[in-house]
């Protein structure tokens, strides 16, 4: 018997051909389609909506009961936080508290899902996933300056609700499908994101690189699976195999970015792109002029650069224009984009050149005053250059005709095997996709990969956000591995509910708030938050959801708490990210770090804050920050020493808990404890609460004066549990 299974097994291996997926890998439950069971009959006035009925089942097939309704302030609290990031101003909790309708919290969560502070929290939770980053890594960390124009169309995208499968199809294809929607070419900066070394000389290996962090990050947000495990070899746990990870990749085998995307059109980028030839052409004297005195001050000519380079990519430079192959043409628009492309027509001219200016320092003097009157007499023509138009940030394919895709031995470039064709995942759909080229734009490929993601029958992409945004409300998901729907990761603790959600999502038009909605309605949202003995010794990790599950905020949650309940937090919405200061005595980042000198930037909401892929702001990155070299679907939950100090002894908390001190300080003691935590918690305190605090402000005659023992103990609060904490 042992025999003809491995027989079974390794001999069509060895003949080429693949194994048979096995009847317990067709019959995962991932892959199985979306089913929207029967919600569970009850009659429990406990159930508000189906979510309930799905959880109440479970809960009593343990004979477990649901925990009692939060308190209305915490309840209120929990709701701003989870969809704002923000604790509720005391003008909101008093207006809540006024309101006894029994339809208050419905109004409440639909108030806060209308807000653009909804946007700038959710939006946040998918950057994790999209590992956006504002500079390459590696060791220049070079910075991509227009890269923030994908935070604030994902900002966007939530605000308005866009449906969630156009959002996907925008950030495969937008390019493709909707060439002329901004938005759609912005999204395509999904793809644009991946760490990248700008001086590796080898194109081949980096385009590589490129295409397999796509190829897995893809599978990873969207899928929900670990494709990357099968860039060597087969899968050895899921059913995916080594020629689907390829198949996956040949999506993308054309693809491009373009970190200077224009974002006009018609007779704006006409008049736009006419002024400045013009301009071009009556300063090519000049700059001609100065590439004569600057040319033989560098170490290597353009041309020489191109030396640098492999054999075969300086080929495809000197090859007619006509005659490349898709694959040349790919490696001549990536040269020209480093400015080294030695004379092709691709080549920068001399103001966009990164390389041009690089060798001022050392012209002589006689060269340097002569460059110096070369300057003055090009800002002569500054009247008649156009105001630079909007850039963006996006991907697009080179041309019709993609480069081949090959099965790579382990993964290397160096091996190729046998060509594939784009195809989806065998053991979903194993047909070949209806790809229709975009004559002499694009090769279609992502157009069909972005609509068989978006396709109602694949059992994967709804089933995935839909988890993703539970997590988030829950701290854990209904599958508690986000990021890993493989036989590797968690099974679903409710699979009929995650199922009942993802087909409800699917008909009510992939809609994320309608989804938000239903869950924080419901009453296993609103459960107290307190232990029961009882209950944690059947379901120890509250898998069935007997009580609401505590969560410390993320770092920017809590960045953003501070400064709200300073009252320093600027609302400035969108535009390019800021640079507040880094503490003393840290070394300026590789890269470049210009602090803002308008010190209101400083207090920006934290995902506004710029994105240096090797030196995260330190404050977020002590607090667990993601590493955005690859995706997050779930942020670690560490307790650290770093943290400790960083909100209890660092000079920016200090300074804030001056501020928040500074608005209670007109107040009679009593007032003050009662406002400080009307403030931070959006509750009262309660008498022994008080009497504490009135003590500690009475008692601390070391401090030097009353400003400094209330801003000690406005510090104390925002150190608490309760305040880092949503409960």
């Amino acid at each position: 018997m042992i025999k003809r299974v491995l027989w079974f097994l390794f001999v069509p291996l060895l003949l080429g051909a693949e194994a048979p997926f096995t009847a317990k890998q067709r019959a995962y439950w991932a892959f199985q389609p979306v089913k929207r069971h029967p919600v569970p009959a009850s009659s429990d006035r406990w159930v508000r909506n189906p979510i309930d009925a799905f959880i109440l089942q479970k809960l009593r097939a343990k004979e477990l009961a649901p925990s009692a309704e939060a308190s209305r302030a915490l309840l209120m609290r929990r709701a701003f936080l989870d969809l704002t990031g923000l604790p509720p101003a005391l003008e909101q909790v008093d207006a809540f508290a006024a309101d006894r309708s029994p339809k208050a919290f419905e109004d409440l969560v639909d108030r806060l899902l209308d807000s653009p502070q909804y946007g700038e929290r959710w939006a946040r939770h998918w950057l994790d996933v999209a590992r956006f980053a504002e500079s390459t890594g590696f060791e220049d960390d070079i910075t991509r300056p227009n890269a923030w124009r994908y935070r604030d169309y994902v900002i966007k995208s939530f605000n308005t609700d866009k449906p969630y499968d156009r959002f996907v199809q925008e950030q495969i294809a937008g390019d493709e499908l909707w060439p002329g929607d901004f938005d759609a070419r912005i999204a395509t900066a999904f793809n644009r994101h991946y760490p990248e070394e700008g001086n590796n000389k080898d194109l081949l290996l980096a385009r590589q690189e490129m295409l397999h962090d796509i190829t897995s990050v893809t599978g990873a947000a969207f899928l929900g699976l670990t494709f990357e495990c099968a860039r060597c070899h087969d899968h050895k746990f899921d059913p995916i195999r080594h020629r689907d990870y390829y198949k996956l990749q040949a999506f993308f085998a054309s693809i491009m970015h373009d970190d200077r995307l224009p974002l006009a059109a018609g007779d704006a980028l006409g008049n736009y792109s006419q002024r400045m030839a013009e301009w071009e052409t009556k300063t090519k004297p000049i700059w001609d002029q100065m590439s004569a005195l600057l040319m033989p001050k560098r170490t290597f000519t353009p041309a020489q650069l191109l030396e640098r380079y492999p054999d075969y990519a300086v080929e495809a430079v000197k090859k007619a224009e006509s005659s490349r192959t898709p694959l040349q043409e790919w490696m001549v628009r990536l040269l020209a984009t480093k400015g080294t492309c030695g004379t092709c027509p691709l080549r920068p001219p001399p103001h966009l050149d990164p390389l041009f200016r690089n060798v001022v320092n050392k012209l002589t003097a006689d060269e340097k005053k002569q460059f110096a009157e070369l300057e003055a007499e090009l800002a002569q023509y500054a009247s008649i250059k156009p105001a630079e138009i909007p850039r963006g940030i996006g991907m697009f394919d080179v041309g019709e005709k993609a480069p081949p895709t090959h099965v790579l031995g382990v993964g290397v470039y160096t091996s190729p095997g046998e060509e594939v064709q784009p195809g989806f995942l065998s053991i979903l759909e194993d047909r070949s996709p209806k790809i229709q080229p975009i004559a002499g734009k694009s090769t279609g490929r992502r157009t069909a990969l972005a609509q068989w993601l978006t396709d109602p029958a694949n059992p994967l992409t709804a089933r995935v956000i839909v988890n993703r945004v539970w997590h988030h409300h829950f701290g854990t998901g209904i599958v508690s591995t986000p990021g890993d729907f493989g036989m590797m990761g968690s099974r679903p603790t409710h699979p009929e509910l995650l199922d009942w959600l993802t087909a409800d999502f699917i008909a009510n038009g992939w809609s994320l708030k309608r989804l938000h909605r239903l869950i924080m309605t419901s009453s296993a949202y609103r459960q107290s938050s307190q232990q029961r003995d009882a209950a944690r010794e059947v379901d120890p990790s509250n898998k069935l959801l007997w009580r609401y599950p505590p969560q410390r905020l993320e770092a920017e949650a809590i960045r953003d708490s501070v400064l709200a309940v300073a009252g320093l937090l600027n609302g400035e919405t969108g535009g390019p990210s800021v640079f507040p200061p880094l503490p003393a005595n840290m070394p300026k980042p590789v890269g470049g770090w210009d602090v803002d000198k308008d010190a209101a930037q400083h207090h920006r909401r934290s995902v506004y804050i710029f994105v240096r892929r090797n030196d995260p702001y330190p404050m977020l990155n002590a607090i667990d920050f993601p590493d955005s070299h690859e995706t997050c679907s779930r942020r670690n939950r560490t307790t650290t020493a770093p943290q400790a100090l960083t909100l209890l002894n660092s000079p920016l908390m200090a300074d804030w808990s001056r501020h928040f001190a500074s608005r209670l300080q007109n107040l009679e003691p009593a007032q003050q404890v009662k406002t400080a935590y009307r403030l931070a918690y959006a509750r009262e305190p309660e008498p022994r609460e008080m009497d504490t605090g009135l003590t500690f402000l009475a008692s601390q005659t070391n401090l030097a004066t009353a400003a400094d023992r209330l801003a000690d103990f406005c510090l104390m609060l925002l150190n608490s549990n309760e305040f880092v904490y949503r409960f």
